[in-house]
């Protein structure tokens, strides 16, 4: 947890700070003394608390754009003077069967999921590599635990963000900068009802009908809130996983899933091992 050497305020830059859980995460830095640099496709500083107004500076951004990610961060050190905790929040989501989409639906998927928190994480690199300190924190899903039907490029491009993340981790390490991936579950957020989805092909309608008959019940989400009470606790740790589950729906199906890997894996271990029989390089080869 936080020490008592680190109590001093801190500067945040979170993007998709004006609704859900990237709302959440910049209000409760902000209540708790934090500065705040929040960005998004359309904020505005009265939609937080005046109260904060001299700790908190709002930014439109797109973070496709990467020319506009590397002004905004720009902007944000000049304002505040460093950057300490970076929230790689902003994500969309597509519904669809992985047949159904369209070249431009599935690149408009990686765009932001991938592609906005490369752009961003590439553009506070040099600063926080500059303090040799810093702690990236990039917002995955329960989707990057496994692929599931209709949700599947959503799920790829936050596999997606994990590779990248996994490998950028080990890299920043070496500037004493921290990278952690969150995998949350289910929040009230408007993440469902701003969703894009795909074109129906009428041979998945058996398949859609069964998952309608799934999903009838519905879902029990959590407030926001208490995600971003999770989001400072590993902030504030000395020793932040590289990976942090996000409710117990998520954390159970993580554990059921690498189960199920580990099974299959040791089913096949012959097959497997057999692959692999090391020989002299052919002749010629180099």
């Amino acid at each position: 947890m936080r020490t008592s050497s680190s109590t001093a305020p801190r500067t945040w830059f979170i993007t998709g700070a004006s609704r859900g859980l990237g709302r959440a995460f910049t209000v409760a830095a902000l209540e708790r003394g934090d500065r705040v640099v929040a960005a998004a496709r359309t904020i505005v500083a009265d939609d937080f608390d005046e109260r904060h107004r001299d700790r908190l500076l709002t930014l439109t951004l797109d973070v496709t754009d990467r020319a506009a990610v590397f002004a905004a961060v720009a902007t944000a050190v000049e304002h505040f003077g460093r950057l300490d905790i970076v929230v790689n929040n902003a994500g969309t989501m597509s519904m669809g069967m992985i047949e159904e989409f369209t070249e431009a639906e599935a690149r408009s998927q990686f765009e932001v999921n991938l592609f906005g928190a490369l752009w961003t994480s590439q553009a506070v690199l040099p600063h926080l590599r500059a303090q040799r300190a810093g702690h990236i924190v990039q917002i995955s899903s329960v989707a990057a635990l496994g692929g599931f039907p209709s949700t599947g490029m959503y799920s790829a491009s936050k596999f997606a963000l994990e590779g990248m993340s996994e490998a950028l981790a080990m890299e920043a390490a070496v500037f004493g900068i921290k990278v952690s991936i969150v995998q949350p579950g289910g929040y009230w957020t408007d993440l469902y009802s701003n969703m894009a989805t795909t074109t129906p092909m009428e041979a998945y309608g058996p398949l859609r009908a069964e998952l309608e008959r799934q999903w009838a019940d519905g879902s029990i989400d959590s407030e926001p809130r208490l995600a971003a009470e999770a989001l400072l606790k590993l902030v504030d740790s000395d020793d932040p996983p590289l990976r942090l589950l996000l409710g117990s729906m998520v954390y159970d199906l993580a554990f059921d899933i690498a189960r199920w890997r580990m099974d299959t894996w040791a089913g096949w271990e012959q097959v497997s091992r057999a692959a692999e029989h090391p020989v002299p390089p052919p002749s010629g080869a180099h």
